[in-house]
């Protein structure tokens, strides 16, 4: 009997315990990262947006998947002023034939690939080029500051399209890296001053100078603690201005000064369609509705991290 009594016992006592172990759990703080998953994961906005970035990112990588018909290929039986057979799904004449006679799906889907690659090339070389001189500035300050500061402003001064637009009006072969290479060498200057005030924000926390006095080296003082701590922002502003990168691109390209045949472009193709738009509108509003719907999913899915990001705006 009393065995059966302390059986007892215990098992209400471990009972009364396993809440308050679960609260403790629960309680248990999250790191910056974690608390912004968390955030995320409860935000429609951002599953929506992810949605569609994965289906572009799939389009662009294999484009075969969804059309059998070759963009390039010219038949001009088929007149552009044929309508658009919307019942057609994933069909050559889904979304009717351009001046050329070639398919319009075919050649939005083929699309994809070069503006998501414009779009993902100058992101990741503005974040680690502007990244790093902005770390660099905001760690160190005194004269390096002083230096990349002022080249910053010179940059910031050179209107972004105008400029892109010279840099390209050099090379008679403008390819996909030639666009990465030139949106890059004007658009690192956000980065680099997101970089330098988040860094120069986190080198004066506690922890940096507990590091510092331990005897850790610059490196990875760094990279271990100033780095993680700092990239939050950049983050975010990289993610709303790849949409902006894509923009550019199509922009570039409809002015005739970005990619050009045969490389395959949105921009390429709402230039040619806004030529017949009266009695061809359909060719003009495809690949007008893709790039807008890419350039749409980056800015909604920039918007959800940095609310995630951000502690002031939940």
């Amino acid at each position: 009997m009393p065995d059966a009594t302390k059986t007892q016992t215990e098992a209400v006592a471990e009972a009364a315990a396993a809440p308050a172990a679960d609260a403790k759990k629960q309680d248990k703080p999250r790191s910056l990262w974690g608390d912004a998953w968390f955030d995320l994961r409860h935000r429609p906005m951002f599953w929506i947006s992810s949605i569609l970035l994965v289906v572009l990112l799939v389009i662009a990588a294999f484009p075969g998947l969804f059309t059998g018909a070759d963009p390039r290929d010219g038949d001009l039986t088929n007149h552009f002023l044929t309508k658009p057979e919307l019942g057609h799904f994933f069909q050559p004449d889904w979304f009717g034939y351009d001046g050329q006679g070639r398919s319009i799906y075919s050649r939005v889907i083929y699309g994809t690939r070069a503006s998501i690659m414009v779009g993902v090339g100058v992101t990741a070389a503005v974040t680690l080029v502007g990244g790093l001189l902005g770390m660099l500035a905001g760690y160190f300050g005194g004269w390096l500051d002083a230096v990349i500061s002022r080249v910053t402003d010179i940059f910031f001064g050179i209107p972004f399209l105008l400029g892109a637009m010279v840099v390209l009006n050099a090379f008679t072969d403008r390819k996909v890296y030639v666009v990465i290479l030139a949106l890059a060498f004007l658009g690192w200057t956000s980065i680099c001053r997101v970089m330098r005030s988040s860094v120069i924000t986190a080198k004066q926390a506690d922890y940096v100078t507990a590091a510092r006095a331990l005897g850790a080296g610059t490196p990875r003082i760094l990279f271990r603690h100033v780095l993680p701590n700092a990239l939050a922002p950049t983050i975010v502003v990289a993610t709303i201005a790849l949409g902006g990168y894509i923009s550019a691109e199509a922009t570039l390209s409809f002015l005739g000064l970005g990619l050009a045949d045969p490389t395959i472009s949105w921009g390429i193709d709402i230039a040619e369609g806004s030529q017949a738009i009266r009695d061809n509108p359909h060719a003009l509003l495809f690949p007008a509705g893709m790039l807008s719907l890419t350039v749409f999913a980056f800015i909604m899915l920039g918007d959800a991290v940095r609310d995630a990001l951000d502690p002031k705006l939940r």
